[in-house]
């Protein structure tokens, strides 16, 4: 029994504008599977792919706070003159610098039409083979809970856990890593941006679910509903959503 990461979910007022955004933003094909819910795939997409992460944007009536996520996407690039020309080409597509406190850095931070941030990272070796997205970053207070709680709950294998962040890749070694990164303030207000994970075809979506909670995972009523997926918190409160569908 365990689980994956298979989307970034985004709340958006135009689901469509976000995610026609981020599948030209990554090179993506575009996809709507209905009214209100928008996706941006790599090209072949299977949900049995350890590799497999795409972003899905759905509509809601709420506009975003100003307050930033705490949950962001960074962008891999493969030279000085790739990371010019891919800030470049965000821009053009509608995204904006923002400033979240960053100071003088290598890499560059940007929001996407809607607000929600995201770096573009400078050239870094250990994320050559990531694809576009080099990391999920999850905003935490104490690396080594989150390191205990989300090791059990995914099957994916931590690469380092200190006191200022604990990563995660796929146990395949393939796509984006996942980290959870020390940052000072706590969590006040419900994420824009969460992880929807999936379970193997053999796994049952209520045992998972039970599980979760035995290891701290608390229920999330955000008025959803009568839904087919369960919506969830960690240990420090992010949201995430475990989907009804298995990866056949």
């Amino acid at each position: 029994m365990a689980l994956r990461p298979v989307q970034v979910n985004i709340k958006a007022l135009d689901d469509t504008a976000v995610g026609r955004f981020w599948a030209e933003a990554l090179g993506w094909r575009l996809s709507g599977a209905e009214p209100g819910a928008t996706s941006a795939q790599p090209d072949g997409f299977d949900w049995l792919d350890p590799a497999a992460v795409a972003i899905d944007v759905i509509a809601v009536p709420e506009p975003r706070t100003a307050t930033k996520n705490r949950l962001h996407l960074d962008l891999a690039t493969t030279s000085a003159a790739h990371q010019a020309e891919l800030v470049a080409r965000l821009r053009s597509l509608g995204a904006t610098p923002v400033d979240v406190g960053q100071g003088e850095v290598p890499w560059t931070v940007l929001a996407d039409p809607e607000g929600n941030e995201f770096c573009v990272l400078e050239p870094r070796e250990i994320y050559r083979d990531t694809g576009p997205i080099a990391v999920v970053v999850v905003d935490c207070a104490d690396p080594w809970a989150m390191a205990r709680f989300w090791g059990e709950a995914l099957d994916w294998t931590p690469h380092e856990v200190t006191d200022d962040h604990a990563v995660f890749r796929s146990a395949k070694g393939v796509g984006p890593y996942l980290e959870f990164l020390r940052t000072p303030g706590a969590k006040t207000v419900p994420d824009r941006v969460h992880l929807d994970l999936l379970r193997y075809p053999d796994d049952d979506q209520e045992a998972e679910v039970t599980r979760l909670r035995a290891l701290g995972a608390g229920d999330l009523d955000v008025g959803q509903g009568e839904v087919p997926w369960r919506c969830l918190v960690d240990p420090e409160g992010h949201e995430f959503c475990v989907l009804a569908r298995s990866s056949s």
